[in-house]
């Protein structure tokens, strides 16, 4: 009896689409444990399954997220990417740096030590190159164009950053970008006012660097927001238009 049923389950397995087996392993990443609730609590607008399904993400890739933040997205790609994988989460030394934000940096690594956490100057990202098969940055390429005395953020050079990146990615690989999408004019402008970002600028300082689009999703798209108010304003924080984008490095 066991025996059939194992055959059964090995039969459906094999008869189920690549696509819905790395969703099914999406989600199971998604439905972690040890995932904190102030993450889960995001899971809603930010849609990570459905997300990194569309991105590619799979099991087994060298993966990286930039601008990890809380380590939300870097937490569920350690799951999803499996032991034959491995995530690298880099974050700008210039934030978690308060004796009042040290211990939430120290949280987050003591409770993903599989997880390769890397500090780096906001101005001055590095990787070697190769590294990388999928790369994510959320909510966070606009801040390249921003600059804070507060933080100690100086102008940052968005194509030099870009360049760096296309090095760091494998040929074939992937990099998804989402962020709050922005009106044109002056980005430097828009961006330290709203904290968003003209997505016809992000396509082309991809395209500028080598990358492709190949695809882009309105999973995260919300008509309502008219792009008009900062991103933190209680009326449309956490319900912003984002804009889902999946870059590739040509092979």
């Amino acid at each position: 009896m066991r025996l059939m049923l194992a055959l059964a389950l090995s039969g459906l397995a094999l008869s189920m689409p690549i696509a819905a087996l790395a969703k099914t392993d999406l989600a199971a990443a998604v439905a972690a444990p040890k995932r904190p609730a102030d993450a889960r609590a995001l899971d809603e607008s930010r849609k990570p399954a459905e997300t990194l399904a569309f991105l590619g993400l799979k099991p087994g890739m060298q993966a990286a997220d930039i601008m990890t933040g809380s380590g939300y997205w870097a937490e569920i790609m350690a799951d999803a990417v499996g032991p034959k994988g491995k995530v690298t989460g880099f974050e700008p030394s210039q934030f978690y740096a308060s004796e009042e934000e040290k211990p939430k940096w120290a949280a987050l690594v003591a409770r993903r030590p599989e997880v390769d956490w890397v500090r780096y100057p906001f101005e001055a990202f590095a990787a070697a190159a190769d590294s990388f098969d999928f790369t994510i940055i959320n909510l966070s390429y606009h801040d390249l164009y921003w600059q804070s005395d507060k933080f100690g953020i100086p102008r940052t050079d968005p194509d030099a950053f870009v360049k760096t990146l296309y090095a760091a990615t494998k040929p074939g690989g992937i990099v998804g970008i989402i962020d709050h999408a922005g009106p044109a004019g002056d980005t430097r402008a828009v961006v330290d006012k709203l904290h968003r970002i003209d997505p016809a600028v992000v396509k082309a300082d991809f395209l500028r660097a080598g990358f492709v689009l190949e695809a882009q999703s309105p999973l995260l798209a919300n008509p309502a927001d008219d792009h008009s108010k900062l991103v933190f304003d209680p009326a449309i924080r956490g319900k912003t238009d984002r804009f889902l984008y999946r870059f590739r490095k040509p092979k």
